[in-house]
C-alpha cells in the first residue's frame, strides 16, 4: 500500500505511516479536566513556624496554600485552600534595613487620621499584623479574601511583664 504526504502530487512515501482501517474513537470522558467543588475538597491543617523565616518568602508560600494552588485539582472559583496556623510570628526576619525603614500606615478615613509606624515598633507591639498584611498583599482576588481570612490563625508568644 502506498501512503501519500499531504498532497497527492508528491511521491509516495513508504514505511513512515500505515493507514488505519478502523478509526478508534477516543472517549470524551477520558481526558476531561476535573473541577473541584465543596464536596470533593480535602482540607488539611498546616503549622508554620516563623522563627528566622523571611517574611515575604514565608507569606508567599502561605498565600499559595491558602488559595489551594499546591493541589492538583486547584479551581480558581472554588475555595480549595487549607488551614494554616503560624506560630512564633514575633521571631520573623526582615532583610536589609527594613526593620528601621519599612513603614506601616493606617488611615481611619477622617482628616488627620493617618498613623505611621515602623516595622520594629509594630513587631514589638503587634507582630501578627506584619504576617497578616504580607499574606493579604500576596492575595490576588480581593473578593475572595474575606472567605480566606478565616483560614489562617497567627499566634505569638508576647509575654507582658
Amino acid at each position: 500500500m502506498q501512503t501519500y504526504l499531504r498532497t497527492p502530487f508528491k511521491k509516495p512515501v513508504t514505511g513512515i505511516a500505515v493507514p488505519v482501517k478502523n478509526k478508534i474513537k477516543m472517549s470524551k470522558l477520558h481526558f476531561t479536566t476535573k473541577h473541584a467543588n465543596e464536596a470533593t475538597v480535602n482540607r488539611n491543617w498546616y503549622i508554620v513556624d516563623g522563627t528566622n523565616q523571611t517574611v515575604g518568602r514565608m507569606c508567599a508560600k502561605i498565600a499559595a496554600i491558602l488559595r489551594g494552588k499546591n493541589k492538583a485539582y486547584y479551581t480558581p472559583h472554588v475555595d480549595t485552600g487549607d488551614y494554616i496556623i503560624v506560630i512564633n510570628c514575633e521571631k520573623v526576619a526582615l532583610t536589609g534595613k527594613k526593620l528601621d525603614q519599612k513603614v506601616y500606615d493606617t488611615f481611619s478615613g477622617y482628616p488627620g487620621g493617618r498613623k505611621e509606624e515602623t516595622a520594629i515598633n509594630l513587631l514589638k507591639r503587634r507582630p501578627e499584623v506584619i504576617i497578616e498584611r504580607a499574606v493579604w498583599a500576596e492575595r490576588c482576588i480581593k473578593n475572595y479574601l474575606c472567605m480566606l481570612v478565616l483560614s489562617i490563625r497567627i499566634l505569638h508568644n508576647n509575654l507582658k511583664k
